[in-house]
């Protein structure tokens, strides 16, 4: 287990490298200047050279990498040029409302998937099993920001259940919390619930046809028994892997629906650092980002262990 804890930290550098390589060339070799947007439209020449020479970006772009990525390396990853703080403060002051969102999507993509791709499975090949494919594949198709105003429409406007948008921290009270985040949350969720109900019913089928399944059922064991304490066990290894990398997704995914329900999250940092061209808030939200899905599926991969017993981590 050591071992391939340490193997898998190793690997994360050259991730981060190739990450950091790609956003940075990215975002400096788009359109716009910081310094233009800085000083306006109507600042001189002088003015924004004499500003592009202050933040070293009148330096070759390679230098720029290489100062960059070695002040990440000691744990710096700069300061913001349009907030008055450094990057890794903006970035953590913004962590709780999208965390929030990500985890209550999650809580509802899980829920509402295990129980649609378990009845399916039970049922295969009957009306209830159509109707389960057919609605996962709608909320596979449906976009988030397309859902999420659907949901405004309904829920807010017309029947005014809950606010249009906005965010309260959960200082405010767990009720007053949850309102503000409940549609954007559904609206995150829908296609992660889509794409882990199929996930649950196409490996819950497979589980179902084996041999100690048939034994099980044949000794006069009860289908729900069967069902949730033998079958489901066996097939929840894919499904976790599913319910891993959508919760990574929710939160690298969340910028629209920020966007759309104005909550101060990562996401609304990110595109409002973009919109400024804010160069080392983008680099290095997107670096954090990048690194708590890196361990975040090290996490998953841990609970396979836990699991299976069959799974020897410290061999792969």
């Amino acid at each position: 287990m050591a071992k391939y804890l340490i193997q898998r930290v190793l690997s994360l550098l050259p991730v981060l490298l190739v990450v950091a390589v790609v956003v940075f060339l990215l975002i400096h070799l788009t359109p716009g200047d910081p310094a233009s947007v800085i000083l306006g439209d109507e600042a001189s020449a002088e003015s924004v050279a004499a500003l592009r020479e202050q933040l070293g970006l009148n330096l070759p772009l390679h230098q720029q990498f290489f100062a960059w990525f070695g002040n990440v390396l000691r744990g710096d990853l700069g300061n913001s040029i349009f907030m008055d703080m450094s990057v890794a403060e903006a970035f953590f002051s913004r962590v709780p409302p999208t965390l929030s969102l990500a985890i209550l999507a999650q809580i509802i993509a899980v829920a509402l998937a295990l129980y649609m791709g378990i009845m399916a499975a039970r049922k295969r090949g009957t009306l209830a099993d159509q109707a389960v494919m057919g609605i996962s594949l709608l909320g596979i198709s449906v976009p988030s920001f397309l859902l999420g105003l659907f949901l405004i429409l309904i829920f807010a406007v017309e029947f005014k259940w809950l606010p249009v948008a906005g965010y309260r921290p959960l200082s405010n009270g767990l009720w007053d919390h949850l309102r503000y985040l409940l549609l954007p949350a559904i609206a995150l969720g829908a296609m992660q619930a889509a794409l882990i109900a199929r996930m649950t019913r196409s490996s819950l089928i497979e589980v179902l046809s084996e041999q100690y399944i048939k034994t099980a059922r044949a000794k006069g064991l009860k289908e729900k028994k069967v069902v949730y304490k033998h079958a489901l066990k066996n097939a929840f290894i894919p499904i976790l892997t599913v319910i891993g990398e959508t919760f990574g997704t929710l939160i690298t995914g969340a910028a629209v629906i920020e966007t759309v329900f104005n909550i101060p999250g990562i996401g609304q940092l990110i595109i409002n650092s973009i919109e400024r061209r804010d160069f080392a808030v983008i680099q290095g939200s997107i670096l954090l980002i990048t690194i708590t899905y890196v361990l975040l599926n090290l996490w998953i991969d841990l609970l396979y262990g836990l699991l299976d017993p069959r799974i020897k981590l410290n061999r792969h």
